[in-house]
């Protein structure tokens, strides 16, 4: 499984990057068959006001692809938003899978 965490117009703490690196190691008892993932961390920028936090996940598995957006204040809790996401479509495909 190739892991891609890429920063947009910021660079990003080393605690924040283990943290998003140790959540992604448990996708693949999700499904086994991922063979890349990508996630971006960036800001949601609206004019004048406050920016949220934006994490996307796209994973590739042979044949399909899931992509999820999640925002909110801070990028652990968009990051945990849409890892929950991420994980239940997985789950989903596997069993249509096996089906």
């Amino acid at each position: 499984m190739n892991i891609s965490i890429q920063t947009v117009h910021f660079d990003a703490d080393q605690k924040l990057l283990n943290f998003v690196q140790k959540k992604l190691d448990k996708l693949e008892t999700f499904h086994d068959r991922i063979t890349k993932v990508e996630v971006y961390l960036k800001f949601e920028s609206l004019a004048h006001a406050i920016k949220d936090k934006v994490v996307e996940i796209k994973i590739h598995i042979p044949k399909q692809e899931c992509f999820v957006k999640a925002s909110s204040k801070t990028f652990q809790t968009s990051f945990d938003k849409a890892f929950d996401s991420i994980t239940n479509q997985l789950k989903k495909k596997k069993e249509r899978l096996a089906a």
